[in-house]
This record gives C-alpha cells, structure tokens and sequence, in this order.
C-alpha cells in the first residue's frame, strides 16, 4: 500500500489524465459539431452531436477545475525510509498472519532470529534450553486446565522474563569482550551473575514443563481399566466360549433318529 504522498501524486496525475481525455473528446465532437452542422443541415443527429459535445466540454471543465483545487493543496510530506519500511514489515507481517499458517511460521522466523542473535555467548545454549522446554509445554497448553492453569500462565512471564534475560546477558557479554582491561573486573562481574540468574532461571523452567507432564500423566491415569479393555474382554470370553460349543457340537456327531414306519 502506498503512503500519503504517493496517493496524493497518483491522485493527481490520473485526474490530469482524465481532463486531458475530456478535453480531446469534447475538442473533437465540436469540431465535428461545426463541420457537420452546417454541410447536412440541422436534424435530429445535429441535436445529437451538440449535446455530446456540450457534454464533454463541461466533464473537461470540471475535471480541469479538480485538478486546479488539488494542485493548490500541499504535497503530503514524504516519508523517513526507516518508518516505510517499518509499516512495510508491519503490512506484511499482517498479510501472513492472515493465513492458516501464518501465525506458526512467524513464530518460528522469530526464534531462529533471536536464536541467530545470540549465537556465540554463552546465552545461546539456555536460549536453546529455554526453547526446547517452551515447546513441550507449548504442546502440553490445551490439556492444562483448572488446577494447572494459573501455572501456565506464570510458566508464560517467566519465558518472557527469561528471554529478556539472556538478551542481557549477550549485550554484556559482548560489551565485555570490547571494553578495557580496567573496566572489564565489574562487567565480569555481572556477567557472572546475570549468566547463574539465567541458568538457574532455565532450570526452574524445565522442571516446571516436568512438573507439568507429571500433573497430565497422573490426571490422565485411570483408577480401573479403560472401558474399551474391558468391553474387549468380555468379547474375547465370549468367542472362547463359542468356539468350545462349536467344538462340542463337532466332536459329538450327527445325532441318531428315532425308526419310522
């Protein structure tokens, strides 16, 4: 889609173009107007090419007069390259959530990205822990419900907060590797503690996604066997049953009949 000020010079290049249009229309049907009228007389195509040709003279006043009345308004002013093309990205963005897909590729092309980001810190291997673990519990969401609920949605903070935090950690780290050896003891220092933050911070992730597989097991274990088994069961004692009659049957014969006379 184009901005303000491309729509405002398309606007007004397509209305110069219909009044010049109009313009050769009504110059011609004049023309023939005053050629024609008096070679054949007046009649009733006379009345015909006259009201044709007084008709596109006054679309081609008009158009000229819009043309006129736009012109005299200021040009939109033009956009910063960096906001085109962020409402570009924002437009494309919208198109492809828009598919069946969508959402989970862009979901994806967001994790590779931020996972190319942090590539060679030491953040990038809890950013690969953290997504592993998010997934399992991304899959196990649906079926976590009443009790398990509210946990899901902190289990959602934290990997938003964990996220932030390994970014953190991998602007350190590189700001580390440039600073000087005078400077660099302090950002060492919270280096080192905003790296345990983020590994314990993981570590409790995955034993919430353990804790939460243990919660679905257990609410999912029957107390006796599942109905089909049983209904199964009985089905297969009825065939033994079946069988051993058939079985009988065949052993005993074809039975005697009684004499007549």
């Amino acid at each position: 889609m184009a901005d303000e000020r491309t729509r405002y010079f398309r606007r007004l290049g397509g209305l110069r173009r219909s009044a010049r249009r109009w313009s050769v229309l009504a110059g011609g049907l004049g023309g023939a107007t005053v050629v024609l009228t008096p070679y054949a007389g007046l009649g009733l195509p006379d009345a015909a090419w006259a009201g044709a040709a007084g008709s596109a003279v006054a679309l081609a006043a008009w158009r000229w007069i819009d043309v006129r009345a736009l012109a005299a308004q200021p040009a939109p002013p033009a956009l910063d390259p960096a906001e085109a093309a962020a409402r570009s990205r924002a437009r494309l963005i919208a198109a492809v959530e828009r598919l069946p897909v969508g959402p989970g590729v862009l979901a994806e092309v967001r994790r590779v990205r931020s996972r190319i980001a942090l590539r060679g810190t030491s953040a990038g291997e809890q950013w690969a822990r953290l997504d592993r673990a998010a997934l399992t519990l991304a899959g196990m969401a649906p079926r976590l419900t009443g009790l398990a609920e509210p946990a899901v949605l902190e289990a959602a903070a934290a990997d938003r907060s964990l996220r932030d935090l390994a970014a953190r950690v991998a602007s350190v780290e590189r700001a580390l590797r440039l600073a000087p050896a005078d400077a660099r003891p302090p950002l060492a220092e919270a280096h080192a503690a905003l790296t345990a933050q983020l590994e314990g911070g993981v570590a409790a992730y995955e034993r919430l996604v353990v804790a939460a597989a243990g919660y679905l097991a257990e609410d999912s274990r029957p107390e006796t066997a599942h109905p089909a088994a049983d209904r199964l069961t009985e089905a297969t004692d009825l065939l033994h049953g079946v069988a051993g009659a058939l079985a009988e049957l065949r052993a005993v014969g074809t039975p005697l009949r009684a004499p007549t006379r």
